[in-house]
């Protein structure tokens, strides 16, 4: 045993496959114990919140200002609202309005200014231009208000007094606040969802059920397929038959079909986590069986099977202690597989709206139904989908490269 774990540990593939799988898992367990928040809770108001940090406005006002004069402040406060395709765009509206193209200046900032704020009208609308387009414009040009001007701005509040409004602040353009003293700070790593969730927090979590399914389904596939082909594989006969029949019909119907009738059949209220691990371990044993079985038929007349049975042992003792250990590390290789499978089974599901229980948990395949229905792959918020697949496919990598590097340890063709 212990010169077979220093051989699979010798494996590079295998070695690497189980070094990211432990990371994952590390993060996975460790990140609720640190991270307490509820992975489903709505924190933001709105929809696909971009990535960064967050600082509260309110909060901000009161804190402590100091005075910066940066050379490109103002440089990168009208890029930040003034990109390259907003020049394009107000070009073109000043070109549909009978301004001449030779008298438009896309790179000269305020003369490009100058024109759209002197012939900027949001009542008009061309011909050809959508009422999306238009609504665009004019939220373009709400978003220029005081881009050129050189004064800050007045905070003004009620006083509880009088009942009027009073200004109480001035805030210059040179002002900043140090991030440290503002009481409030968040950081979205990865932005918030369809939902305005969070989405390093829930991405952990549905990582964590998906494991979770992809578990509960392998162990299950495996202690079946396992089970039936010792069975087939040594007993044979009528036995044999029976099992092979049963195997070969569920070979006949796809197995991912059988998976949706049966999802759809129970109920969104009743489909958990747990429930479609069940179901997607009830339906992918096929394969297991049969390679047990034909690994079982070449062991069955052995001599040392075939010695125990000379010795009175039963069939149970033969098939566990005579037979199972020679097949041990082909079954870990159906486990690791089953369990690679029972996850992308589970995405496949929930991207076709038959998961788990959506008000319960987060799983990857539900956030990629989430980002589907709500046309994030659309609207180019890569963050709600993106990071779902890369973690997928990490997943699935991880695993199938311990297989791999498994399979060159235990398959003598295979071997360097």
């Amino acid at each position: 045993m212990k010169h077979t774990f220093k051989e699979v540990f010798h494996s590079p593939k295998f070695v690497t496959g189980f070094t990211l799988f432990m990371l994952i898992l590390l993060v996975v367990i460790f990140y609720p114990l640190i991270v307490k928040d509820d992975p489903l809770e709505i924190i933001a108001l709105g929809t696909f919140f971009e990535p960064g940090l967050y600082v509260n406005v309110y909060d901000s006002l009161d804190a402590e200002m100091y005075v910066l004069n940066l050379d490109d402040a103002t440089a990168n406060r009208i890029a930040n609202k003034l990109g390259d395709q907003e020049r394009l765009d107000m070009k073109e509206w000043l070109m549909a309005f009978g301004i001449p193209e030779e008298e438009i200046e896309v790179e000269n900032t305020e003369k490009l200014l100058s024109q759209w704020v002197n012939n900027y009208d949001s009542t008009l609308r061309f011909d050809g231009m959508t009422s999306a387009k238009r609504k665009y414009y004019i939220r373009l040009d709400d978003s220029l208000d005081w881009l050129l001007q050189t004064e800050g701005i007045t905070i003004a509040a009620v006083n509880t007094e009088t009942g009027e409004l009073q200004s109480f602040d001035d805030i210059e353009k040179t002002e900043y606040v140090n991030i440290g003293q503002v009481a409030n700070v968040r950081l979205l790593l990865l932005g918030t969802d369809n939902f305005g969730r969070d989405m390093v927090t829930e991405l952990i979590s549905a990582t964590g059920t998906s494991l979770k399914i992809g578990f509960i389904a392998g162990i299950i596939a495996t202690l079946i397929g396992l089970t039936l082909g010792l069975l087939a594989g040594y007993v044979g006969g009528i036995l044999d038959d029976i099992i092979m029949f049963f195997t070969n019909l569920f070979i006949v119907i796809p197995s991912f079909v059988l998976l949706i009738l049966i999802s759809y059949s129970i109920g969104q209220e009743q489909r958990g986590a747990t429930t479609i691990a069940v179901v997607i371990g009830l339906t992918s044993w096929v394969w297991t069986t049969r390679a047990v079985r034909a690994q079982v038929i070449s062991l069955r007349h052995r001599d040392h099977v075939n010695l125990s049975k000379l010795s009175g042992h039963s069939v149970a003792h033969i098939i566990v202690f005579d037979i199972l250990p020679y097949i041990a590390s082909y079954v870990v290789m159906a486990l690791i597989l089953q369990i690679s499978s029972g996850i992308l089974a589970e995405a496949g599901l929930s991207i076709l709206g038959l998961g788990p229980k959506t008000t319960e948990v987060a799983t990857l395949g539900l956030m990629m139904n989430w980002a589907m229905i709500y046309s994030a792959h659309i609207l180019g918020k890569w963050w709600a989908y993106f990071p779902v697949v890369v973690t997928i496919a990490l997943v699935s990598f991880s695993l199938n490269l311990m297989n791999t590097g498994l399979d060159q340890v235990f398959n003598p063709a295979l071997r360097e």
